[in-house]
């Protein structure tokens, strides 16, 4: 199963019922959950929702430090990640809510078969401004220049676009790519 960690925005109920249409099983869980608590799921991973602030994420920073499963960060999920290992978050230069194209630079394992380009949805009001040391780029737009990254060693994945909406066609696959990286994950 797949923890969906609510950072009170107003996608996280839509992640989880991607993945219930996937049939990838999953719960939607509070940001307040505790660590002892998260374990006690024995989830495959955790996907952090979006969200309004850093301020109401809750332990979202903790389960990316401190716990050991794949983490799928989705738009302040991803922020969450890179402020967490280092990396610098802050206002988009320019505030978008539209389609737009970003361009994979390393198709790695949540991008697998969507490269080189992929239309998405994208909600930039704040974003990653630094990559976070050990994290690699994983793609980019011409809005936002690290639209997703990945921890060299850890199976830590940050993406700024919303993957779960209708705007963002080929959406489901990264879903799919990322349970498979869960699945493989579990098996070590």
């Amino acid at each position: 199963m797949i923890l969906v960690i609510n950072n009170h925005g107003q996608y996280n109920h839509r992640i989880h019922r991607t993945l219930h249409y996937l049939k990838i099983p999953s719960e939607l869980v509070s940001n307040t959950t505790t660590l002892e608590e998260i374990e006690a799921k024995e989830p495959l991973g955790l996907i952090l929702g979006g969200g309004p602030s850093v301020e109401r994420s809750g332990n979202s920073t903790q389960y990316v430090k401190e716990l050991d499963y794949p983490v799928l960060g989705i738009c302040l999920g991803h922020q969450v990640m890179a402020q967490a290992y280092g990396g610098d978050i802050g206002s988009a230069g320019s505030e978008s809510y539209a389609q737009i194209q970003i361009d994979i630079l390393d198709e790695d394992d949540i991008f697998k078969g969507l490269g080189p380009q992929m239309e998405v949805w994208a909600s930039h009001k704040d974003e990653v401004c630094q990559l976070p040391p050990e994290f690699n780029l994983l793609a980019s737009s011409s809005i936002c220049q690290i639209e997703a990254m990945k921890h060299q060693n850890k199976p830590l994945y940050g993406i700024q676009f919303h993957p779960e909406v209708y705007h963002t066609p080929k959406g489901p696959k990264v879903f799919e790519n990322f349970h498979a990286v869960c699945k493989e994950y579990s098996q070590k």
